[in-house]
């Protein structure tokens, strides 16, 4: 860590800030209308399924084969407003286990109000499932298969008391 220069990065921010970013009031409104899905790749439907829907409340609303691997499946957790997250497991294929590497997954934050964040954390620690809580808004956590998972109490477009939308 000592050989990051951390004045020239904040000056690069704040160059990348001043060129790219544009004020709200100006902003153009977004090409895209949503996250359809984000697909995770998983070894278990089944304990994926118990761990999505039954521990975190997220409903399963589908499952259906792979069209690109036969023998795939490929399932759906409502996560609110619309919004999904998809896994497919790969039968037959050693996919390894989860890695953190440059250019993937760092961690999928889902949205969840104050009141239910706090049942989830009761329900979390009921089933003595390990998680780092941040800030008093986030809780951080591993899924089955090593995916790593923020339930954030912030409303979207905020987090931390700053807005990002």
């Amino acid at each position: 860590m000592a050989d990051r220069d951390l004045d020239r990065i904040a000056a690069e921010r704040d160059r990348i800030r001043s060129t790219y970013l544009s004020p709200t009031a100006t902003r153009p409104a977004s090409s895209a209308r949503g996250l359809h899905h984000v697909a995770i790749v998983c070894a278990d439907v089944e304990r994926t399924v118990r761990f999505y829907q039954e521990l975190l409340g997220f409903p399963l609303t589908e499952i259906v084969e792979n069209r690109d691997y036969a023998g795939s499946n490929h399932f759906f957790f409502d996560i609110g407003n619309g919004n999904l997250i998809a896994f497919f497991d790969f039968p037959g294929l050693d996919v390894g286990p989860y890695a953190e590497v440059l250019g993937g997954l760092h961690h999928l934050a889902i949205s969840v109000e104050p009141e239910r964040w706090a049942g989830l954390r009761g329900r979390l620690d009921a089933a003595g499932v390990e998680y780092l809580l941040e800030s008093g808004t986030s809780i951080y956590l591993h899924d089955p298969d090593g995916t790593r998972v923020e339930l954030i109490s912030d409303p979207l477009g905020s987090m931390y008391g700053l807005e990002v939308l």
